[in-house]
């Protein structure tokens, strides 16, 4: 097993109780939809934490396939997927059997949650930042991997979610989910059409 494989064996499952449970946490608004609200902002902030997280799986790949074995880079990775599981455990509120009689309105659950969440958000991408910052203080090659697009896209990205979270004005928190979510949309959607430009994958063959 190499150093990258036993790290992510660690990091990859804790990010995937993250998945499980913002993925769990809609299952269980949808089974009691007859007494939920749904609205849409809940719904367009859950669509932000799950493409987040798969750029963050994503950054695993790319940043921690060559690192070395380092009970420290665990402890990182442990700080920054519990913060994520957090932010996923809170997206959707929970619902049980008890109190039917109980609506639930996800557009409130967004304004009494958002600052856990969107802060929650930020602080994980932020140790990312950190991390690859303090390496690009030590390695050339690290340094290059900040390109002007990328300081331009961090930047956006920590001012959006950051007004998401704390902004007062409540025009200005759901811009500013619109255009981070924007923002991280265009980004998925440029992986795939660099990935159909290469031609896609071809299938594998049959022994």
């Amino acid at each position: 097993m190499s150093a990258f494989e036993f790290f992510f064996s660690f990091y990859g499952l804790l990010l995937g109780l993250s998945v499980a449970e913002l993925v769990g946490g809609f299952a269980r608004v949808l089974h009691e939809r007859q007494r939920v609200r749904f609205g849409w902002l809940t719904p367009l902030l859950a669509v932000f934490v799950a493409v987040d997280l798969a750029t963050f799986w994503n950054q695993a790949w790319r940043f921690f396939r060559d690192a070395p074995f380092n009970p420290a880079l665990l402890l990182v990775g442990l700080v920054i997927a519990s913060t994520f599981y957090i932010a996923a455990s809170v997206t959707f509120p929970r619902v049980s059997a008890e109190g039917v009689e109980t609506r639930i309105d996800l557009d409130e659950h967004f304004w009494s949650h958002r600052r856990v969440v969107f802060g929650c958000v930020l602080a994980a991408n932020a140790l990312v930042w950190a991390l690859l910052g303090a390496l690009a203080l030590v390695d050339a090659e690290w340094a290059a991997l900040w390109s002007p697009r990328l300081v331009i896209g961090v930047g956006l990205f920590a001012v959006c979610t950051a007004t998401a979270a704390f902004a007062p004005q409540r025009p200005v928190v759901i811009t500013a989910m619109l255009v981070v979510l924007a923002y991280t949309l265009w980004n998925m959607a440029r992986a795939g059409a660099i990935l159909i430009a290469q031609g896609g994958w071809s299938p594998a063959t049959g022994g």
